[in-house]
């Protein structure tokens, strides 16, 4: 399976609290978040990893350059306007099947990680087969609507009565989703919250996959919080 992190944002709110390293280079204890995101991938089976980072993360870019994996590395050095554009950056490294994707800073535990691929593999109905958490600690957070069997009805920018999920960050998809590119780039669309609606709204098969708890590292604190997270299991 091909996997592959979407690492252009800015990572504005930690610049503003004086974080100085960016983000995907972040060591959560002594591993840095895109590190480690490559080294569960291998171990789960990685065929091809690839990579779109902004053209101002010249540290992240001399660090990426500078490693050795054992499987193809495609690095996409290009600042675009959203994360839908940074995805179809990726999307040509990304065709042939089943692919995962997800952006640079969820932590997750390892082995729920793990059962997700392994579950993904074996699914033959879902299109699209998105982590979801209950754990809901973010400023903006995507909400997943879904039925009782985990089908996915909508995306919500907004809380509804009996919405029990929000958006992990981890995206596993297939060819048929990537065919939906040339409509939303013709219709002008924009961040992958409005892609992931296309998705549903187009009548392909999506399916929530619930992790325990996802944290999203967006500001100084949740290193902490994501240090102990990892250290606790």
């Amino acid at each position: 399976m091909n996997f592959a992190v979407i690492a252009a944002g800015q990572g504005s709110r930690l610049v503003a609290e004086g974080v100085g390293v960016s983000k995907p280079l972040l060591e959560i204890n002594g591993e840095k978040m895109i590190e480690r995101l490559f080294r569960i991938f291998l171990a789960n089976g990685a065929t091809s990893i690839s990579v779109i980072i902004n053209e101002e993360m010249t540290d992240v870019r001399q660090f990426l350059q500078s490693l050795e994996l054992p499987i193809p590395f495609n690095l996409i050095i290009k600042s675009t306007p959203d994360s839908l554009h940074s995805f179809y950056e990726l999307s040509r490294f990304l065709e042939g099947g089943k692919f995962c994707l997800t952006t640079v800073d969820p932590i997750f535990r390892e082995e729920e990680f793990a059962a997700y691929i392994e579950a993904f593999r074996r699914d033959t109905a879902s299109d699209a087969f998105m982590a979801v958490t209950d754990y809901i600690d973010d400023e903006k957070p995507l909400y997943v609507q879904t039925d009782e069997a985990l089908h996915i009805v909508d995306f919500l920018d907004q809380f509804a009565p009996g919405v029990k999920y929000v958006s992990g960050g981890v995206y596993g998809m297939n060819e048929r989703v990537l065919a939906l590119f040339q409509q939303a780039m013709q219709e002008g669309l924009s961040r992958m919250r409005n892609f992931q609606r296309m998705i549903v709204r187009s009548g392909l098969q999506a399916t929530a996959y619930p992790f325990s708890k996802i944290i999203d590292v967006d500001h100084e604190s949740d290193i902490k919080k994501a240090q102990l997270f990892i250290q606790d299991n």
